[in-house]
């Protein structure tokens, strides 16, 4: 397809930058131990990390535009692989979270220039395939990540987490900035006006993507509420213990191979959008059954599957975001999306912490099921393909009778 070995760097790239993704989330219950923390104040482990990740959003959107994406993917290794040493080594709770926000730095920094790439392939009839490879890879490090904690939890403790994989990150880093394949596209002479500055916002901002938005932040709200504390769930209602559940959580994203792989599948057979409506509609109906279950055996099958379908959006709400947005913004179309992503991942830990506290861990259940049911709501006035506006990028690429999203 022209791309094949860029595109292989920066899924690879993903891999390594999604390790740590859950990694805090999942250790929520042994900080609370270790450092002697209330639910709320662990809280802040997800959600201080997820405020400095949405203030490098909008402004990475304008960069990504101007420069070559590999100094991006670059720099992403090296803050990733540099604070998990940090955070390796620190005693103190507010240590801790700076190194976690210091960290999630390294996921603007690479999801911008990476999906803005693969986004400006030229075969936009091919994006849902294209993201659900690059999705796959992104699943299988933060599967990789969270059951590296689940066995040094049982074994050489937290810490380890930490340490093992910064030499390889850090060295990914290194071989990526020196390749010369990662590079841009070079805008026609009708974007660069637009590219890398605030005028360009209302290329951004069209109604359609306004719709977009605000179902994908509804959709974030129910499922942050969800990975938040999932595992302290398991512990604290059902008694499991710390490493099975750390294990069972860390399952859920290698199901997001599946997930991605069936969603690139699905996609590009029948819309991204359709396939991300009923993908929605299928975690709601699962939520709703892993909320009535007690078995362990049965909680985990739910769990598993609920895991394929919402790891699976992602890769239809990827294709529709780059699918929809012009040419010469797609970089600030994505960072605008994660900027949304990053503002619900931000509130929605604290926010649901306060509800925990003034019912029970149960009602996390219906607080998510609710958003995920709005989410598919106002997804449903998104217009359907050929009602919708197409880039002339994206008119040019497609074939005829392609389903753009």
């Amino acid at each position: 397809m022209g791309m094949e070995k860029p595109f292989w760097t920066i899924c690879i790239t993903h891999m390594f930058v999604e390790l740590y993704l859950l990694t805090q989330v999942a250790l929520i219950p042994v900080f609370m131990r270790e450092f002697e923390l209330s639910l709320l104040e662990a809280s802040l482990v997800a959600s201080v990390p997820s405020f400095s990740q949405l203030l490098l959003n909008i402004p990475l959107g304008l960069l990504v535009d101007r420069f070559k994406p590999k100094y991006f993917l670059s720099a992403s290794m090296l803050i990733e692989g540099s604070s998990a040493l940090l955070l390796s080594q620190t005693n103190n709770f507010w240590i801790l979270v700076l190194g976690a926000s210091v960290m999630r730095i390294s996921s603007p920094l690479y999801h911008i220039a990476g999906l803005s790439q693969i986004g400006g392939s030229g075969r936009l009839e091919k994006m849902s395939r294209l993201m659900g490879f690059h999705n796959t890879l992104g699943y299988l490090g933060s599967g990789i990540g969270v059951i590296t904690v689940a066995v040094f939890l049982s074994t050489l403790g937290w810490r380890w987490t930490y340490l093992l994989w910064p030499i390889p990150i850090m060295t990914w880093g290194v071989i990526t900035l020196g390749s010369s394949d990662i590079g841009g596209r070079q805008p026609d002479r009708r974007g660069v006006m637009d590219r890398g500055s605030l005028s360009s916002l209302p290329l951004v901002f069209s109604s359609i993507f306004l719709i977009f938005l605000g179902a994908i932040g509804l959709k974030e709200v129910g499922t942050t509420a969800i990975s938040t504390y999932m595992t302290t769930y398991l512990v604290s209602v059902k008694g499991l213990p710390k490493a099975t559940a750390t294990l069972i959580f860390g399952l859920g994203p290698l199901m997001g191979v599946i997930g991605s792989l069936t969603g690139g599948y699905f996609g590009e057979r029948m819309s991204a959008k359709r396939t991300l409506s009923l993908a929605i509609l299928g975690c709601v109906f699962l939520l709703a059954l892993l909320a009535l279950s007690s078995e362990p055996y049965i909680l985990t099958l739910i769990y598993l599957l609920y895991a394929i379908l919402s790891c699976g959006t992602y890769v239809s709400m990827n294709t529709i975001a780059a699918n929809i947005s012009q040419p010469t913004v797609r970089g600030l179309s994505f960072s605008t999306l994660f900027f949304t992503e990053g503002l619900i991942a931000a509130i929605t830990p604290t926010a649901s912490a306060l509800i925990v506290g003034s019912f029970d861990l149960w009602s996390i259940f219906p607080f998510s099921i609710a958003f995920l049911a709005c989410s598919l709501g106002v997804l449903q006035s998104l217009p359907y393909p050929g009602r919708a506006h197409r880039s002339p990028e994206a008119s040019q690429a497609a074939s005829p009778g392609a389903i753009i999203y």
